[in-house]
């Protein structure tokens, strides 16, 4: 029988790649629970005959640990499993009598009333290893003026403990080795702390462990091997990881989110990660990971995200056409890797792609003409090229994506008048596209690109015509020197 007080223990938000991925959620089913208790529902607080009631060992640890977290208001409630505050779950056994199961501390959001903590004096009490049935811990923001390392005793909690989450605490120091006896984990997070030293060699026994955040903190060393069949989630980003991406991480075939962006990984992208099927989203993005892109990338059929920017690859997109199996993609980030050749033509036949970064590279030759057949593109930047000739898009497009569309510092780009936009000098100077010379014998739009002392860039469109009298170009210098102005 469940009893709950709180919302679903095994629940994880998870926040990708912002702006343009919005925040998820994964929930896990809470299985494998120990048979000293009963897990069907229950609506409410049943009593037998003599009274159902927590155990009393396990109230006195709960009080211990309020009070460690500045909650001494708990030390009033006469039966803290039937207090039914937020922040406590509990199960019966087969006498009737509760167990704690859960507890969570902090302020996720105004709707998630959890008990909160006193941020200068709140420490984790040992009490915590009297409860012989605890599944899941959460603190979140809970000692960020009093900062202290993770406790080696949560490690006692191996039997049973499923998720254990130390979110943006301020904890210091290493990873103790003693979390790896927490043998039945299901999900590790330890977000945005001041952590530093190794992953411990010791997790190499966490082998339910479905999710692992470690990201933001000061983490240094290798990757460790990585061989978890279950594991759905791994995000090591913003950390001081060295050296290569493991090939083992083809043994995770299960994996959905991996990110391991802004390190200091280097060397190849391993040819086992196209034994990933399942990866939505990879971001490897501010590392200094080398080329060529792997063709295996080719064969992550359900990949949605692939950020790679910031990694000097000096390769090409041509080579292999890895991309053209990607039906999901949506989102594809490459900018900033020293990437040459054509854009080719296959990539505007992905239908799902959504936004395109392909920014400060060497590209040459045209925009693809597919690149029309984009009916859902709502960000293109390919600014800083070596683009050259005419932009395939009509009007309609490029007022669509207005700012978000980016083709300046391509010398040799240009737009046909005959596409609709011949009066539109708002477009043009958004989007960085000068006109296409027609013939000396009609009226040939001209762009001069300026720039401030701040080398921010601006364009001034202006019509040199017999025709144009000098009023009309006073009027569109003015339009211009404003738009710039401001």
């Amino acid at each position: 029988m469940m009893f709950f007080f709180s919302f679903p223990t095994l629940v994880i938000v998870l926040v990708v790649w912002v702006p343009i991925v919005l925040p998820f959620t994964i929930i896990l089913s809470d299985s494998g629970s120990p048979s000293a208790l009963v897990d069907a529902p229950q609506t409410g607080f049943s009593m037998n005959k003599n009274g159902a009631r927590t155990n009393p060992q396990e109230q006195a640890a709960v009080f211990e640990i309020m009070k460690a977290t500045g909650n001494g208001w708990a030390t009033d409630i006469p039966d803290v499993c039937r207090g039914r505050w937020h922040g406590i779950e509990c199960m019966p056994d087969k006498d009737e009598v509760f167990h704690v199961v859960s507890l969570s501390f902090g302020a996720l959001s105004d709707d998630t009333a959890f008990p909160t903590c006193d941020q200068k004096h709140s420490f984790i009490s040992p009490a915590i290893t009297k409860l012989p049935h605890l599944r899941t811990l959460f603190f979140y923001r809970c000692f960020s003026y009093n900062p202290q390392p993770i406790p080696t005793f949560l490690g006692q909690l191996g039997p049973t403990l499923q998720t254990l989450v130390l979110r943006e605490n301020g904890h210091v120091g290493p990873i103790p080795t003693e979390l790896g006896n927490l043998t039945s984990l299901r999900v590790l997070d330890l977000h945005k702390n001041k952590l530093n030293g190794s992953i411990p060699a010791s997790f190499r026994r966490l082998t339910h462990l479905r999710s692992m955040d470690l990201s933001v903190n000061r983490l240094t060393g290798q990757i460790p091997d990585l061989n978890n069949p279950v594991l759905s989630i791994l995000d090591l980003n913003q950390n001081l990881f060295t050296g290569s991406i493991p090939p083992s991480i083809g043994n995770c075939p299960s994996l959905l989110k991996m990110d391991l962006s802004r390190n200091h990984l280097s060397g190849p992208i391993p040819e086992q990660i196209g034994n990933l099927r399942n990866l939505v989203l990879i971001d490897f993005s501010y590392n200094q990971l080398l080329g060529p892109i792997p063709n295996a990338l080719g064969k992550l059929g359900a990949l949605q995200a692939l950020i790679l920017k910031g990694n000097p690859m000096e390769s090409t997109l041509v080579v292999g056409n890895w991309f053209e199996r990607l039906k999901d993609l949506m989102i594809l980030v490459l900018s900033d890797m020293s990437l040459y050749g054509p854009i080719p033509e296959s990539l505007g036949l992905l239908p799902s792609l959504r936004v395109i970064h392909l920014d400060r590279n060497k590209f040459n030759g045209s925009i693809p003409a597919s690149f029309q057949e984009l009916k859902g593109l709502s960000e293109l930047r390919l600014n800083d090229n070596q683009l050259t000739g005419r932009v395939p898009f009509i009007r309609e497009t490029i007022w669509k994506m207005g700012q978000k569309m980016r083709l300046y510092n391509n010398t040799g780009l240009c737009y046909d008048p005959q596409n609709g936009l011949d009066d539109d000098i708002d477009s043009l100077v958004i989007s960085g596209i000068s006109y296409c010379e027609t013939s000396r014998s009609t009226s040939i739009p001209t762009t001069q690109h300026l720039s401030d002392n701040s080398g921010h860039k601006s364009i001034f469109e202006w019509r040199s015509s017999a025709q144009i009298c000098g009023s009309s170009i006073g009027l569109q210098v003015l339009v211009s020197l404003l738009m710039y102005l401001i």
